[in-house]
């Protein structure tokens, strides 16, 4: 396909597809397209599964994928407008069981005095991009921020088997979270959010994206495999996805995984979706090993930013 032709084929997704290929491809914010993402398509699939008692699934995080917590992240993914008070109700249902000792997120009451980091952060992300008050996650940042790691990550083990070293799976998980907070526009604990946010790109730069920082071999075949949603999982094309989301400036240290993001390119121009974390699903917003249209937006937005195109 051409190039024009990628665009009619991404333009024929769902309205949140729709919304971000005119936004991150065209240039063209289409305030209409992203006012219909509540009310049709995948966003309206999942609000619609929202249970009696104000939660997805059986709880917060319970069970995975179809809990709230999962539900409310995939569905800031599709780029909605920020006012949505089903969302901002489900937020305060999850804020109103309070705070662990830590000033996380708990999972459940027999979990009060430690959180989980990644948990956490995604919270943050979804919290933040849905105008959640910056009171109310004043202890999650600051509890997120005690988490950081002499090498300048985050490890969710650190609270469960004292982790020495931090993982590229959580370290991209509180990027994400930091990063929306800041982008809401809030200033609690500012300096210390930028500061985690620069190791915590340089920890990924470090890594090449995906390979030892010793060894200079691939840390995790799985690093290299698209999936979407990507969950708490850490891939090469989500890390470069929150790159260009960031602006962070091109580094060489990139190139290894942008080439890889080529090579798996399909002729027709097109990027395929692997095989899927496994766990329950409310619904498939695509099929595995077929073309799809969330990870060749998510390629072609890296590729365009950095001028690989």
């Amino acid at each position: 396909m051409t190039y024009a032709e990628l665009m009619d084929w991404l333009l024929k997704g769902d309205v949140s597809i729709q919304y971000q290929t005119y936004r991150d491809l065209l240039f063209e914010e289409r305030i209409d397209l992203q006012k219909r993402i509540a009310t049709e398509g995948f966003g309206v699939q999942f609000l619609s599964q929202r249970q009696p008692n104000g939660h997805w699934g059986e709880a917060f995080y319970q069970p995975k994928w179809i809990s709230t917590h999962y539900t409310l992240l995939d569905f800031c993914n599709l780029s909605p407008t920020r006012d949505n008070s089903v969302v901002k109700d489900a937020i305060h249902l999850i804020l109103k069981n309070g705070y662990a000792e830590d000033g996380g997120i708990p999972l459940g009451p027999s979990t009060m005095k430690h959180s989980d980091v990644c948990i956490n952060a995604l919270f943050l992300k979804y919290a933040s991009y849905f105008n959640t008050e910056e009171k109310r996650l004043r202890p999650i940042v600051s509890g997120i921020l005690k988490k950081l790691m002499q090498d300048g990550g985050f490890n969710c083990r650190v609270n469960r088997s004292g982790a020495v070293h931090s993982s590229l799976h959580t370290t991209l998980s509180v990027l994400e979270g930091l990063t929306e907070y800041l982008n809401a526009g809030h200033t609690y604990l500012k300096a210390e959010v930028l500061n985690a946010i620069a190791s915590s790109k340089e920890f990924i730069l470090m890594h090449q994206l995906f390979l030892s920082d010793k060894t200079g071999n691939i840390i995790d075949k799985r690093f290299l495999k698209f999936s979407y949603p990507r969950r708490w999982r850490y891939d090469i094309l989500s890390a470069l996805d929150y790159f260009q989301h960031s602006k962070t400036p091109w580094d060489y240290r990139m190139q290894k995984a942008i080439d890889i993001i080529l090579k798996k390119r399909n002729k027709n121009g097109t990027w395929n979706l692997r095989a899927k974390h496994p766990g329950q699903t409310h619904f498939d917003m695509e099929k595995a090993r077929q073309p799809s249209r969330w990870n060749t937006l998510r390629a072609l937005r890296i590729l365009k930013f950095y001028k690989t195109l």
